[in-house]
């Protein structure tokens, strides 16, 4: 008897898992977060998925049973010590994006967060905002965080001026690597990288909870054009949210890669392999084309990255700050 007992206890300590290798927690919607925290609220690459005249297996059958789940890439930040709650990114799906924030701080009643935090001037990530506008929610002086050449682009350019004039909006400055206070559990610095700037600037962000800080890093060109070294960066925060657009360059066969580079899941696996162990265990990717077989969890290549001690970042999971 006494040796069937310690097989069994060989067994549960066996199969459960390490404490410190995953960090966050996928739970229902309807749960509300005790302390401050981020939520997931989308990991896709601007356009969605399925992808608009998209013929390949990846989105032919979502085009019939549409996942739920993908969303175009977000963070939510809630603190509910002061009853505030952030949006990253201003993207397509910002009304459903909303809405589930809303349920994880429920005694936040608006519709609306307190603020919204920008990258940069690309569909996915800023075109959320129309709903804010007359057409749609016909909001009032939502606070939106944007760079200076952001700033001036969403001012001068319809349909976004007339958010600003119309006081749908009310922009509100950032600086490169100027700290930010929010509450006082919560601050956000942004950072220039690297991308394909044609309309403004491109920044991430560092968002500083009261245990964690978080590296946003949606969109970059490639690792070795950022005049910081991402290495050091991983070392210096908590969880480290970053740009997996493709896994692969074989994804891309029907256009010019050059036109769109993005770090492929391969090349930052490689540039990470000699991170020890804690140091993977910190890193999520996210923002994923269509075509990147890690929107699968059963995919292949979803195994390979975790199995070589990396994330991959979910929908409604949700990581304390």
């Amino acid at each position: 008897m006494k040796k069937l007992i310690y097989l069994l206890l060989a067994c549960v300590c066996s199969c459960s898992p390490s404490p410190d290798k995953k960090t966050a927690v996928n739970i229902s919607e309807q749960i509300e977060p005790t302390q401050t925290s981020l939520i997931v609220l989308g990991n896709v690459q601007d356009a969605g998925s399925p992808h608009i005249a998209c013929k390949k297996e990846c989105c032919r059958a979502l085009f019939q049973n549409p996942d739920d789940s993908r969303k175009v890439v977000s963070l939510g930040v809630v603190d509910p010590e002061n009853n505030r709650k952030y949006l990253f990114e201003a993207t397509p799906d910002m009304p459903e994006q909303l809405k589930t924030l809303k349920n994880y701080v429920p005694k936040n009643t608006n519709e609306i967060v307190d603020g919204i935090f920008l990258t940069h001037a690309h569909i996915g990530h800023y075109t959320g905002l129309m709903y804010l506008g007359t057409e749609a929610m016909g909001a009032s002086n939502i606070n939106v965080f944007a760079m200076p050449v952001m700033d001036t682009y969403l001012r001068i350019n319809g349909p976004w001026s007339q958010l600003v004039e119309n006081q749908n909006i009310s922009l509100q400055s950032l600086n490169n690597k100027q700290e930010i206070s929010l509450t006082s559990n919560l601050s956000v610095i942004p950072f220039l990288v690297p991308h394909r700037d044609e309309y403004s600037e491109t920044v991430g962000y560092k968002i500083i909870g009261p245990n964690k800080t978080v590296l946003f890093i949606p969109d970059i060109d490639k690792w070795y054009k950022w005049d910081t070294n991402i290495v050091d960066e991983i070392k210096a925060t908590d969880y480290a949210f970053l740009d997996a657009g493709f896994f692969s360059e074989k994804e891309i066969d029907n256009r010019d890669i050059s036109e769109i580079p993005h770090p492929t899941v391969l090349e930052s696996m490689e540039l990470f392999n000699k991170l020890p162990a804690h140091e993977k265990n910190k890193i999520w990717f996210i923002h994923m084309n269509h075509t990147n077989p890690l929107l699968n969890p059963n995919s292949a290549e979803s195994k390979e990255v975790l199995s070589r001690g990396y994330h991959i970042a979910r929908f409604k999971e949700i990581f304390p700050l």
